[in-house]
């Protein structure tokens, strides 16, 4: 029988969120349609940017190779982003090149890479299309910059939990 806060919990999942825990499948949807909110506005972003052939997956990557103007390797890139598929981060990184974005040497038997001038412009592009549409709405939601540092350090606190329950999971 569905008690009155049975019928206040928002989650996508009715059957992830019976019993004990019911507040993680809350907190699942939230990452859900944040996640989703979130690849939306970074493509219409960079479409106003100029860029819109890019995915989410290659925004963040062309982002983070941007990120204090140092070449990266492939591998950094994955570990940064916490993405453990090389693949597609590497299918980005092809994209990023062919469109001139980013550029590569190779040293050794390793790729670095690092953003173009054309890259650079782009993101900087990005950067005030960000301040003009979300920024400056930010003070309007209430939440502080102090609120949204804690916020930021609880998602990677509890993305540590999720890596960990992953690799459990792996190993059944």
């Amino acid at each position: 029988m569905q008690t009155p806060s049975d019928r206040r919990r928002i989650v996508s999942s009715r059957h992830l969120a019976e019993g004990a825990g019911w507040e993680v499948s809350e907190f699942e949807y939230g990452l859900i349609i944040a996640y989703n909110a979130f690849s939306r506005w970074m493509q219409r972003c960079m479409a106003a940017a100029g860029m819109p052939e890019l995915s989410a997956l290659e925004i963040l990557v062309l982002h983070n190779t941007n990120h204090r103007d140092r070449e990266k390797r492939l591998t950094d890139i994955g570990f940064l982003l916490n993405i453990e598929d090389s693949h597609t981060i590497n299918y980005a990184l092809r994209k990023l090149r062919k469109l001139e974005l980013v550029c590569s040497n190779k040293r050794g038997k390793e790729m670095f890479y690092k953003t173009s001038d054309k890259g650079r412009a782009v993101c900087e592009l990005y950067r005030k299309i960000r301040e003009q549409c979300l920024l400056e709405g930010i003070p309007r939601t209430g939440i502080s910059g102090e609120e949204f540092s804690k916020i930021a350090t609880g998602l990677r606190t509890i993305s540590g939990q999720y890596d960990q329950a992953s690799r459990a999971a792996a190993s059944l």
